[in-house]
């Protein structure tokens, strides 16, 4: 019986078997949260010319884009002290308790939010949902990683995102229809609200975004605990538990290979996390890389998930209109999520990511080319949408495969986390000089930035299909 409980051979179980092995609700589960999550990312997009209006004396719809870069990097800062606090709190006492504490914050900070009076309020509201919602990333990203087989780690990865895409498709819209005046379609909603009597559909937003934190904790109560991470804590009876369920699941539909007790597991992680990470110079290398990557391609990714309308209205673009073309731009993020999980196991983690950046360029040519004609500019940011959000679960995926079990959290939180910074840093950059470039070379300097990540992932360590303690033993 010993021999059947030792670590090495629970973990061999689990890697045999080759598909989705938990309740397909679960993936639902944590995808509600990540729908949530990403509806808070993206409500500011279309929203916040209203906010800016009704909590800054002198600001405009004109303006508005000199005031969303402090709240935007105050925001990522939370995402930092978030996820380097609590994503460790993760690899120490479990994923499926933070799963819960990191919805609880970020609803928190939501609620907040929508009662705040003024922009210094507002922008310390976005710094508590950041709290939770950086921390949110990396929890769950480790966990579908580590429950996953290990040839659908990028797939299963990317169905979790295509609730994060609607999440954000959510966001947009519902800011369209709450904060923008009635429009004739397509140059906006004729079933739009906001007006003289009606300027709170902000607040109304993000008293949606607490609800929708609220459902996420009630249902995130039914997932287990992750076998690897059990493994770590030298919980191995648990951990046979919670695989012997996903063997029989499994082995409803077919029969499993024999499993392959070849690698050393370790059962009590001796250092703390940090120490896991900074300790071996393979993780440092690993670590410097991934920063790299995710600092610079969040310059891209928030110039256009969070700052797409505004940038458009000070290109001429009238508020309606630009919320619509980012609205219709999440149709390529939905999009880009089925695609990623039909076919994001084909290839490489790093070799997809230069392939959403070319079709980002696209994009950004496009839109910067529109010249008001709608039609364009609709086709161009639906592009733009596909191509930096493919990029996302690609490096999702990667980076929670580039940090071993017992650290795996607190390695994507340094990534991910601090990563997140380039995406207040880009706005403040890119924002003042908007106005001076014009349209295409607007676009297309959003956009360089994604390309240069995608270079340099290309040094990066290959994953694929392998098992996660030989990439990260």
């Amino acid at each position: 019986m010993a021999s059947e409980l030792s670590p090495r051979l629970v973990v061999a179980r689990l890697d045999r078997i080759p598909i989705w092995s938990l309740p397909y609700l679960f993936v639902w589960v944590i995808g509600v949260g990540f729908l949530f999550t990403f509806y808070d990312i993206f409500d500011i997009n279309v929203s916040f010319i209203q906010t800016c209006t009704q909590i800054v004396s002198h600001c405009t719809p004109e303006n508005a884009s000199q005031f969303l870069g402090v709240p935007l990097l105050v925001n990522l800062i939370g995402y930092v002290v978030g996820t380097l606090i609590l994503s460790p709190l993760a690899d120490r006492f479990g994923r499926r308790d933070m799963l819960l504490v990191t919805m609880a914050i970020t609803g928190l900070g939501s609620l907040f939010t929508a009662f705040t009076g003024d922009l210094t309020a507002f922008t310390a509201a976005r710094f508590v949902t950041g709290i939770g919602v950086g921390a949110d990333l990396a929890i769950v990203n480790t966990y579908i990683n580590e429950v996953a087989p290990r040839s659908g780690r990028a797939r299963y990865t990317a169905l979790v995102f295509i609730m994060s895409s609607l999440g954000a498709f959510f966001g947009i819209w519902v800011g369209l229809v709450l904060t923008t005046a009635p429009t004739p379609f397509p140059l906006g909603l004729p079933f739009a609200v906001a007006g003289p009597g009606f300027s709170i559909g902000w607040r109304i937003m993000y008293l949606i975004g607490a609800l929708l934190a609220l459902v996420g904790i009630l249902l995130r109560l039914q997932i287990p605990e992750s076998p690897r991470w059990l493994i770590t804590q030298g919980r191995v009876e648990d951990a046979d538990g919670v695989v012997r369920a996903m063997e029989e699941r499994a082995g409803r539909s077919r029969s499993l290979p024999s499993p392959e007790p070849d690698l050393e597991v370790e059962v009590a992680a001796p250092r703390i996390s940090y120490a896991e990470i900074f300790g071996d110079p393979r993780y440092v290398r690993r670590m410097a890389l991934l920063l790299a990557v995710w600092f610079i391609g969040y310059m891209t990714v928030y110039a256009y998930a969070v700052g797409l309308t505004v940038a458009l209205v000070t290109l001429s673009y009238p508020p309606p209109e630009a919320g619509m073309i980012a609205a219709v731009g999440t149709l390529g993020f939905i999009l880009c999520a089925v695609f990623a999980y039909l076919w994001g196991e084909r290839l490489e983690r790093k070799r997809w990511l230069p392939i959403s950046a070319a079709i980002t360029v696209v994009g950004a040519v496009i839109l910067g080319l529109a010249a008001h004609n709608l039609a364009v500019a609709f086709i161009g940011s639906i592009v733009i949408f596909f191509g930096f959000n493919f990029w996302v679960p690609m490096t999702y995926s990667w980076s929670t495969e580039n940090f071993p079990t017992r650290a795996r959290t607190t390695g994507f939180a340094l990534v991910d986390g601090v990563g997140h910074l380039g995406g207040g840093v880009g706005q403040l950059v890119v924002a003042p000089l908007i106005p001076l470039l014009g349209p295409l070379a607007s676009m297309l300097l959003i956009a360089a930035f994604i390309v240069i990540s995608s270079v340099i992932a290309q040094f990066g360590t290959p994953t694929r299909d392998q098992r996660l303690d030989v990439v990260s033993p």
